[in-house]
């Protein structure tokens, strides 16, 4: 299992400076979004995502694998608690006003 961050890159997030990555590659049961700008789950069978407006208002998740997103805050398109997502789905999604809202996606499920 791994974690693994390109070159990194600074956002203004809430007013504060945070350094993420431009992409992280994410082979972990569990990860938490940390300023990175894409997220490519692989190599897992299956992995929990938490979104972090903290860190991040602006993320693509990209799965080659099952992943079950989870907001820190709010939920997702004033719906969603959760949303699961299959192999090869990907989703853009902005935190806004309390809330993650979904910007494009493919392949989601309802949850």
């Amino acid at each position: 299992m791994s974690i693994i961050k390109t070159r990194p890159v600074d956002r203004v997030i809430n007013g504060q400076i945070i350094t993420g990555s431009e992409v992280t590659l994410v082979s972990e049961t569990y990860y938490v979004c940390n300023g990175e700008s894409v997220v490519i789950v692989k190599n897992t069978p299956f992995t929990k995502i938490k979104l972090n407006s903290l860190k991040n208002d602006r993320v693509t998740i990209k799965c080659l694998t099952k992943v079950l997103l989870l907001p820190d805050f709010g939920k997702i398109d004033e719906i969603f608690d959760e949303m699961e997502l299959e192999n090869g789905a990907s989703v853009e999604l902005i935190f806004a006003i309390g809330n993650w809202y979904i910007l494009s996606s493919d392949g989601l499920k309802q949850s």
